[in-house]
């Protein structure tokens, strides 16, 4: 089924592309979260007038994005949590944990869009790529350290 896409859909497409999808993905979820309409000829058209709008609705949400991501890599994040004498963590820090310590700093962030390769085993400082949006990822530094320090 072709469908244009009224929002950014990650692993499918972006805003006003007309792309061919299962008819079951598009009827029981794209068109009933507003995500998609079906690419009928009147549909088209309609598209082609709302397009400036969304446009430009479009761009204040990547802004938006941009500003919070300045925000993120200017606030230092820190993970207490038991560490053994070798460093070692025990258990590991997943997405859901830093999920959990954005939230303490006021961020709003779905642990989906936490991109961790594998969960934190160690003690330390890393690097977190987060997305904001499609188009946005900041680069997050988390410091790991013991909760009795």
């Amino acid at each position: 089924m072709k469908v244009i896409l009224r929002s950014d859909i990650t692993n499918v497409g972006r805003q006003g592309e007309i792309k061919e999808v299962s008819s079951g993905f598009a009827r029981n979820y794209l068109v009933p979260q507003n995500l998609a309409t079906e690419a009928t000829p009147q549909n088209l058209k309609i598209w082609e007038r709302e397009r400036a709008k969304l446009e430009k609705q479009r761009e204040e949400v990547i802004n938006v994005a941009k500003e919070v991501a300045s925000k993120m890599e200017a606030t230092e994040f820190v993970a207490k949590t038991k560490i053994g004498k070798n460093g070692k963590i025990f258990g590991s820090i997943t997405a859901s944990n830093i999920s959990k310590i954005f939230e303490e700093k006021g961020f709003e962030i779905n642990k989906r869009d936490i991109l961790l390769p594998e969960n934190i085993k160690e003690a330390g400082n890393c690097e977190i790529n987060v997305r904001l949006h499609p188009e946005v990822v900041v680069k997050i530094k988390l410091s790991v350290v013991d909760e009795n320090e």
